[in-house]
């Protein structure tokens, strides 16, 4: 039912959004008069806000078309390398840069509402020096029911098997979710001593161990039972959808809690695109739409994945407790020892707080101490530490270097 309310308030909202749609363009017509006038500009920044607050968000693409290899710009085309019902594995083709054998990056992007698009900037910052490959996850909502459920253990199975195909000499790179089931899977191949154990391992912003300066979305699933998610956020997903009657948590859903969790934020954001419209700032104004067209685009989580991870992770806190297992096989991080451990924080990072992805550090015990690094970025939160400026001059430079003598190393 919450689902169908959602597609009705939707269709209910087009035709003032075709309204405000003809009213921008109408306002913003050289050939009208009052398009100059103080009143016409503040009609059209009005209509445009309007129409792009009620306007439903399709999955964005990554428009990685070039990057520069040695100094030279090559062109890149983006391809699927393979394909599970929930996941496709995309790579990124440098052209022109066939004779390099630079190392192969594993960006496990996270499965927590957002598309894989999030990490476009990551994967621009890392293009120039790495051949980089990335998980894309569906939308579950487009994934037919016939192809059963997804958990986490799937999740891991995923990771692994991609591992598999990528081969030993990767380095696997988790922006925060996917840091636990990502160690979770390294621990097990290292236990079985598995030949395409990665060579290398960098968590960024992630939940190892969320007792350590819990933030508020920690705090939220402490608060709560594991019923009251099932009962108050999980839904089935209506026609005409592909992945009709799965049970998801909607990405409409997630989208509301990211929202509120720093609404003035937002609202102050809204405030500034509108002062921009009407004065005329096009650069500051796209610069907020191509902020805004990827975080309001969301996916739905399949409902068996999300309650795991909720119940695993944030409210059992197996993985650091030493109790986590994964098909009945027991995840023990101590067992890892070749693959080498990078670990990057953000100093004001309001997700995963200072210290719940340092915790990995701690858990890799048996790790020698010259092949692992633990970062911490000053001055960024949760986003700056896989996008921005200090991403792109500070981070992406300390992991590449750490890549590099790893694989030197070997």
């Amino acid at each position: 039912m919450l689902y169908h309310l959602h597609e009705l308030q939707n269709a209910s909202m087009t035709p003032w959004r075709w309204a405000a749609e003809a009213n921008t363009y109408a306002f913003r017509n050289p050939y009208n008069p009052v398009s100059f006038t103080p009143v016409g500009r503040a009609i059209a920044a009005g209509s445009a806000i309007f129409e792009r607050a009620t306007r439903p968000y399709g999955k964005p693409v990554f428009d990685l078309t070039e990057t520069e290899v040695d100094g030279r710009v090559v062109a890149v085309r983006e391809r699927d390398v393979l394909r599970r019902p929930f996941c496709h594995l995309k790579y990124f083709k440098r052209f022109g840069s066939a004779f390099r054998h630079d190392p192969k990056i594993l960006l496990v992007a996270p499965m927590s509402g957002h598309y894989a698009t999030l990490l476009r900037g990551t994967v621009e910052a890392l293009l120039p020096n790495h051949r980089v490959f990335i998980t894309d996850w569906r939308d579950a909502r487009d994934v037919p029911l016939s192809e059963g459920a997804f958990d986490l253990d799937d999740y891991i199975d995923y990771l692994i098997s991609f591992m598999e195909f990528l081969g030993p000499r990767t380095t696997v790179m988790a922006v925060c979710q996917p840091s636990v089931p990502v160690l979770a899977a390294v621990s097990l191949m290292a236990a079985q001593e598995h030949p395409c154990s990665p060579a290398a391992m960098v968590l960024m912003g992630g939940p190892i161990d969320t007792r350590r300066n819990p933030t508020a979305p920690n705090d939220l699933a402490q608060s709560r039972s594991l019923a009251w998610f099932e009962n108050t956020v999980i839904t089935r997903v209506p026609l005409p959808y592909l992945g009709f009657m799965r049970r998801v948590y909607p990405g409409f859903l997630q989208l509301t809690g990211f929202m509120t969790m720093n609404l003035d934020r937002h609202v102050g954001a809204q405030m500034k695109h509108y002062r921009h419209l009407v004065q005329g700032d096009g650069d500051s104004a796209q610069a907020h739409r191509d902020f805004y067209d990827e975080y309001l685009s969301v996916m739905d989580l399949p409902a068996e994945f999300y309650l795991q991870t909720i119940q695993k992770v944030f409210q059992e806190h197996q993985l650091p407790r030493g109790v986590m297992t994964s098909r009945g096989r027991p995840v023990d991080p101590s067992r890892i020892r070749r693959t080498a451990l990078m670990t990057v924080e953000g100093e004001k990072d309001d997700i995963s707080g200072l210290g719940q992805t340092e915790a990995a550090q701690d858990l890799c015990s048996a790790i020698p101490d010259g092949r692992r690094l633990h970062y911490v970025q000053q001055g960024v939160g949760h986003y700056g530490v896989f996008n921005g400026r200090r991403w792109r001059t500070e981070i992406a430079p300390r992991i590449a270097a750490f890549i590099r003598d790893v694989q030197a190393a070997r």
